[in-house]
């Protein structure tokens, strides 16, 4: 349409006086007007066209029919229905109110719930009570009165404080390794560690254990590399598998020695030993053993002498060493890369000042003659708890390590026998899905050396009478604290040479 201003006039005067009718009159036509618009004005309405009516708003009855109003999406009624899918299947997550206690002749009890009702803690990964030593106390509050409670940062912004190279020395040393890095936790530098390494190997080919901890598999996943599993702690088909694999190809093989929830420990000499036939660098986690297996708490590989076997080892501040954060070690080229490329480490802040000085206390501690003593004193206790299970005729799973599983199948049962322990004042948590798979339910028991013979028998007790109590039938060997078979008296008896006396040979 032509405009009904400027057409209205001459078209020898448009020209002569264009600029000039512009600049006088531009401000009011809703074209010009947009190159230089002032506050206030409309330029949508053209004085000419609202004047005329020549355009009117759509009737009623034409425009309902073509105007759909599509509702927002509901999404608090979304997370309702996925968080009701889990309560229904008992696999929702409640989190215990449990304060664990630190004081001398307090630990391993906790104050449970609002009423702060004392219950002893038969779950927790502080292994060997490191996070209540004196030591280890002393050194974080001398660390936060002399550099404070915070990191202020990554520490490529705030700074690389003394103590985390001394920690990293530490951490190197104690795995006979030439290097290491601390991360905030061991799930991201297993994350960190995994997803860079395999993204920056040219053709990387990742090997992983079926029953790897969900912080590899989150790095593997990560990664996008190509990856093979193979059955959990089977080197015949890690073998099968790799015997396959194309020769001069990074390869990587992911496992992990004692198994958090099945306390299984693999065969790591033999399968380092294929991994290395076929040309692959071996990545094990000792998340679970670091600080209990070894002369000075290195693990699994310090216990059997094959440190020298492992390429690249990942390990955990937050479990016997009683803090937090995690770390890997190996040679100094690698642990510079994972340094200089992974994201998961240049943008998290550091670890602070009393996480790094009661970790290094720590490592210390147990790498010491009285962890050589902790230890042995754990160990008593698991073998204390596995047998008095045996002959109180009540399920385990086989395990050779320090963590005891009891299987309950079912996850309203598990989570019911774990409600009837706390209220006879023992705190152990349900595990399911998806820490397990559906069917393979459990409680884990982790007997630290602070645990008593008379804490286990109360344990044992309870563990009966809530078996009982829900219905769930095992084989009961003892009857009012005799056998059934013979009435003799149950007792066992553990003395500084560690002598064990049973009423009954056990295999």
């Amino acid at each position: 349409m032509p405009c009904p201003f400027l057409g209205s006039l001459n078209q020898a005067f448009t020209r002569n006086y264009g600029a000039a009718l512009l600049k006088q009159y531009g401000n009011y036509c809703p074209v010009i007007s947009r190159g230089f618009r002032s506050l206030g004005n409309d330029e949508t309405k053209c004085p000419f066209i609202q004047k005329n009516a020549i355009v009117s708003e759509a009737p009623k009855e034409m425009s309902e029919d073509i105007v759909e109003t599509i509702p927002p999406y509901k999404y608090e009624k979304f997370f309702h229905d996925q968080i009701s899918a889990k309560k229904k299947d008992y696999s929702y997550r409640v989190f215990r109110k449990v304060s664990r206690l630190a004081a001398d002749g307090m630990y391993p009890q906790a104050l449970e719930g609002t009423e702060n009702r004392r219950v002893t803690v038969w779950c927790a990964n502080d292994y060997l009570g490191a996070s209540r030593h004196p030591v280890v106390q002393d050194a974080a509050v001398n660390a936060i009165k002399s550099y404070g409670t915070g990191a202020g940062g990554t520490r490529n912004i705030a700074g690389n404080s003394q103590m985390t190279e001394k920690l990293e020395d530490e951490i190197a040393k104690l795995h006979k390794k030439p290097a290491a890095l601390i991360f905030s936790s061991c799930f991201v530098a297993n994350d960190a560690t995994l997803s860079t390494l395999a993204k920056l190997l040219p053709g990387c080919i990742i090997y992983s254990d079926a029953g790897n901890h969900a912080s590899m598999i989150q790095g593997i996943r990560n990664s996008r590399a190509p990856k093979h599993i193979f059955r959990h702690n089977d080197p015949n088909h890690l073998r099968q598998l790799l015997a396959d694999s194309p020769a001069g190809v990074p390869k990587l093989v992911v496992f992990e020695t004692v198994h958090s929830m099945s306390g299984a420990i693999c065969p790591l000499e033999e399968m380092c030993d294929i991994a290395h036939e076929y040309g692959a660098l071996t990545f094990v986690d000792e998340v679970h053993a670091v600080g209990l297996y070894g002369k000075h708490g290195a693990g699994i590989a310090e216990e059997r002498g094959i440190q020298d076997k492992i390429d690249i080892v990942s390990g955990t501040l937050g479990k016997a060493y009683g803090n937090v954060g995690g770390y890997i070690a190996s040679s100094s080229l690698l642990v510079d890369t994972i340094r200089s490329y992974a994201p998961g480490f240049i943008f998290t802040t550091a670890l602070p000042p009393p996480v790094l000085a009661g970790s290094l206390a720590a490592i210390r501690l147990l790498a010491s003659e009285e962890g050589r003593s902790l230890r042995a004193k754990h160990q008593s206790n698991v073998r204390y708890l596995k047998l008095s299970l045996l002959v109180a005729g009540l399920p385990q799973l086989p395990s050779v390590s320090h963590i005891v599983p009891v299987p309950i199948v079912g996850a309203d049962k598990v989570a019911l026998v774990a409600e009837s322990l706390m209220k006879r004042g023992h705190y152990v948590q349900a595990i399911n899905y998806p820490t397990v798979a559906r069917g393979e339910e459990r409680l884990r028991f982790a007997p630290g050396p602070f645990h008593t013979p008379e804490m286990i028998d109360s344990l044992i007790t309870a563990l009966i009478d809530a078996f009982h109590e829900n219905n769930i039938v095992f084989n009961e060997f003892m009857k009012n604290g005799t056998c059934r078979e013979c009435s003799m008296e149950y007792k066992v008896e553990i003395g500084q040479d560690e002598l064990y006396k049973f009423p009954m040979q056990v295999a």
